[in-house]
């Protein structure tokens, strides 16, 4: 995994060539796809960015979700992509990908997530609630970059 900063073949550290908005991606895809999250790096040289990236809980739950189902790309858009992946609880974890080289608007249909009716919408990255939402959800994503939610039930 490419994140925060690396140490090389002489044990230096070294910036990672990633962008931020590309190492939200990269770790939102890994925990979308529940890949085994390894880290090699020298954890107590990490700068506060990637321990940022490596220690939110809400992303690695949907890492490490108990239902264990990895996610899949339901929608694509030319350099636009909406990935998702079922929870134990019902919830749904999607990834808004962009993947051009301008900011831009992704918008996941909850028929595509097997979804229907008004459901929340959480930002895990930023640990928000966004609000109430019925039939889909759209945000503008950064060039390269990714919004990952949660999109669950009412209570």
């Amino acid at each position: 995994m490419l994140l925060g900063y690396l140490s090389n073949w002489k044990g230096k550290t070294v910036p990672t060539p990633l962008a931020p908005d590309e190492q939200y991606t990269h770790v939102s895809l890994w925990c979308l796809l529940a890949a085994p999250l390894i880290f090699s790096g020298d954890i107590t040289r990490l700068d506060d960015f990637t321990l940022g990236l490596l220690c939110n809980d809400e992303v690695i739950d949907v890492d490490q979700d108990p239902l264990g189902r990895p996610g899949r790309r339901v929608a694509k858009d030319q350099k636009l992509e909406v990935w998702a992946k079922d929870m134990e609880d019902g919830a749904r974890a999607a990834g808004l990908l962009n993947r051009g080289e301008s900011a831009a608007t992704v918008t996941a249909q909850w028929p595509d997530l097997g979804l229907s009716g008004p459901r929340v919408v959480r930002d895990l990255w930023r640990q928000k609630d966004l609000g109430q939402f019925d039939g889909r959800f759209g945000a503008t994503v950064p060039r390269h970059g990714v919004v990952l939610v949660r999109i669950s039930r009412l209570p």
